[in-house]
């Protein structure tokens, strides 16, 4: 069992599109439940079942096991909302690995950067792309996203 913290950040600039192309990522959700929500992914080539728990500060409980692409595929067809599509692209930055998702569908336009820590006290360095930290806000969880996109968004 692993504990994920991360960190999300709105992006800035376009600075961070330097480097390696990113990989595409289809992930729905067999569970919305807060307490427990139930991710399938496909990324790349690889299939991926996902659980995590409910969020306490910016760390949760986080259960990921590959499973076969053809699984994911078929498990992807029960989620219910609709999928969400985003390419990741992975930067290094003073030593750390940054995942920036790049939305597409009905979240184009919306592109975050995540870091995931040891401690939800650890320092770090940002980038000059990464603006505003918006960790707490639940309305950029890919949990959300599926079901209240940001196309959506009064603000």
């Amino acid at each position: 069992m692993a504990t994920e913290i991360e960190r999300k950040f709105l992006i800035t600039s376009d600075a961070w599109r330097e480097g390696p192309p990113g990989v595409r990522i289809c992930q729905g959700y067999l569970s919305l439940d807060p307490e427990r929500t139930v991710r399938v992914r496909l990324k790349g080539e690889e299939g991926f079942l996902t659980i995590k728990g409910s969020t306490s500060g910016i760390g949760r409980k986080e259960f990921e096991y590959s499973i076969p692409f053809a699984d994911a595929e078929a498990l992807l067809k029960m989620c219910d909302p609709a999928p969400l599509e985003k390419i990741r692209y992975e930067r290094r930055h003073a030593g750390k690995l940054w995942e920036i998702d790049e939305f597409g569908g009905e979240n184009e336009g919306l592109v975050v950067a995540e870091i995931e820590l040891e401690s939800e006290d650890e320092s770090f360095e940002k980038p000059a792309w990464v603006g505003e930290e918006v960790s707490g806000d639940a309305r950029y969880y890919n949990s959300s996203l599926v079901e209240h996109p940001w196309s959506e968004w009064d603000d």
